[in-house]
């Protein structure tokens, strides 16, 4: 019976993955990038102990890529590094009044890389490239006031200001790159005689916005801070030569580029070319953040970048949001004008970032009961590559705390989706208020899953998981339906779940599930440790 289950189960093409055609090819293991912070991470300097204390847990429950926090010295040494000040400083030199970045020092962040690296963990590298902040001194330059909401109409006359646009890096000096920065290699600041009083672009010989980004605010080459000039050759050159640099120190696997919607489109295409063409065109997974619910504004920018990128589905995380606070809202519509129903390869799904958290920037609520809803829609599904949010997983600290979401039960829908979300996909989205569907495995990860969700009341859901299970005892992972339901001869069980809930069902002696039903993967995950 199993050499048959075997050699029926390898004429299936899984689709969730690129598999070499025939008939033993192995399915690759499903991936899920992590973000490794969440906004009120404590600025204690020891986040990155943190993070090597449960990597090991990570790479267990099927973590394969972490997202780092913005590793670079930053204007405030408490700040999340958004503010950056200096490429060059990963907490290694006496700058800013410190040593240390918020998360920790330098060669704690290699620790963590070697680890990583020796388990199997790609590092991804949050790189903020549109702006510099807190400068060293200010310089004269002139400028023009523009108007806050329309970037291309100039207000009032050019003026000269002091602007705080003088980047030398004492305490840097000249290691790893000489490059100093200062007006001529900026198009603009919101800060004029130590005060922020406006938006002003600089004047100069071929100085003005960059052209070639995003159109919202008629032109939006400036987001905050000194905005970088990307027309000058010898701060490409500076971006570039960091670029090579920070991926042999760290080993890295691929780069967040922070605010694309902000950075010159020719500069980006130049940079990937260039990070492509040092390391291999397979080395880096290179993940944009152009945050839109405009997926015509999304498809855009990924035909205009030449190079393989990822984009985030805000789309995607706004229909959970509003699905989660409007009950009048049909289930089935979930992916409706989304990224990941048209461009399914190049879309990161997610369900909160630290952009997204209470008080940010774009604050987008997904209610608590809707979270193990959202998450199994982006963990158990072919399409689309999920990321995972730290503070989901280990709760959020600050003015707007809460602890682990999903009933703490987010560690068991990720290991569900590294052990058992193999296969071909079929749908049941056919009632407005519950959905579900079923993968049925593969030749090497026969165990298949089958998922049903309701955002009313009880339900159930008659479903084929195909008549190669036939006979089988399926049981919910996720305990929230006590049914054991048994596979008929044709391939078909009918599953439940209580009101605003999901139910992840699995064969009942599937491999990784310990005696008591529970997911054994998950157990490997711990809590940070407390330094």
């Amino acid at each position: 019976m199993k050499a048959l289950l075997r050699r029926l189960l390898a004429k299936r093409s899984d689709q969730n993955n690129d598999v070499v055609s025939g008939p033993q090819a192995s399915t690759p293991r499903n991936g899920c990038l992590l973000q490794s912070f969440e906004w009120h991470v404590p600025a204690d300097q020891k986040h990155y102990k943190r993070l090597a204390s449960t990597l090991n847990g990570y790479k267990a429950i099927g973590i394969d890529n972490v997202w780092l926090p913005p590793a670079c010295k930053a204007a405030d040494l408490k700040g999340n590094g958004y503010d950056i000040y200096d490429l060059y400083d990963l907490g290694e030199f006496h700058q800013r009044e410190g040593v240390a970045t918020k998360w920790g020092t330098k060669d704690e962040l290699k620790q963590l890389s070697t680890q990583a690296r020796e388990l199997g963990i790609g590092m991804i590298f949050d790189a903020v490239l549109n702006h510099r902040s807190g400068a060293d001194y200010m310089e004269k330059c002139m400028a023009i006031e523009v108007d806050d909401k329309d970037r291309t109409k100039e207000v009032g006359k050019p003026i000269e200001i002091d602007a705080w646009v003088g980047f030398d890096f004492p305490g840097r000096g000249n290691k790893y790159s000489s490059q100093k920065y200062h007006s001529k290699h900026f198009s603009g600041t919101d800060t004029a005689n130590g005060k922020k009083t406006a938006i002003y672009k600089f004047l100069g010989q071929n100085k003005n916005w960059a052209q070639d980004v995003d159109h919202e605010k008629g032109n939006f080459d400036y987001l905050m801070f000194a905005d970088v000039d990307y027309s000058q050759k010898e701060v490409r050159e500076d971006v570039k030569n960091w670029g090579e640099w920070v991926t042999n120190e760290l080993s890295l696997s691929g780069f967040r580029i922070d605010a694309v919607k902000h950075i010159s489109r020719g500069f980006l295409n130049e940079w990937f070319g260039h990070m492509n063409a040092k390391f291999g065109a397979d080395r880096f997974f290179f993940l944009c953040e152009h945050w839109t619910q405009s997926v015509p504004r999304l498809l855009e920018f990924l035909d205009q970048i030449k190079h393989r990128i990822s984009l985030y589905d805000a789309s995607l995380l706004h229909n959970f949001s509003e699905m989660s606070s409007d009950e009048k809202l049909d289930l089935r519509a979930i992916f409706n004008n989304t990224l990941v129903s048209v461009r399914p390869h190049n879309a990161v799904t997610l369900v909160m970032n630290h952009d997204t958290q209470a008080g940010q920037t774009e604050h987008k609520p997904v209610a608590d009961w809707f979270k193990p809803l959202a998450y199994a829609l982006i963990l158990l599904r072919q399409d689309g590559y999920p990321c995972v949010f730290y503070g989901d997983l280990h709760g959020i600290e600050g003015p707007w705390p809460q602890g682990p979401s999903c009933k703490g039960k987010l560690a068991d829908l990720i290991a569900a989706r590294t052990l058992y979300a193999y296969g071909s996909q079929k749908d049941y989205f056919d009632t407005a208020d519950c959905i579900g569907w079923t993968r049925d495995g593969t030749w090497d990860r026969p165990d298949g899953v089958a998922v049903i969700m309701s955002k009313s009341k009880p339900s159930r859901k008659q479903m084929s998981v195909g008549a190669l299970h036939a006979g089988e005892i399926w049981t919910d992972v996720l305990n929230n339906s006590q049914e054991e339901v048994k596979i008929d001869r044709n391939g078909f069980g009918v599953f439940s779940c209580p009101g605003q809930a999901v139910s992840v069902f699995v064969k009942k002696n599937a491999a990784g599930r310990d005696g008591t039903g529970k997911i054994s993967l998950r157990s490997a995950l711990c809590h940070p440790q407390t330094f």
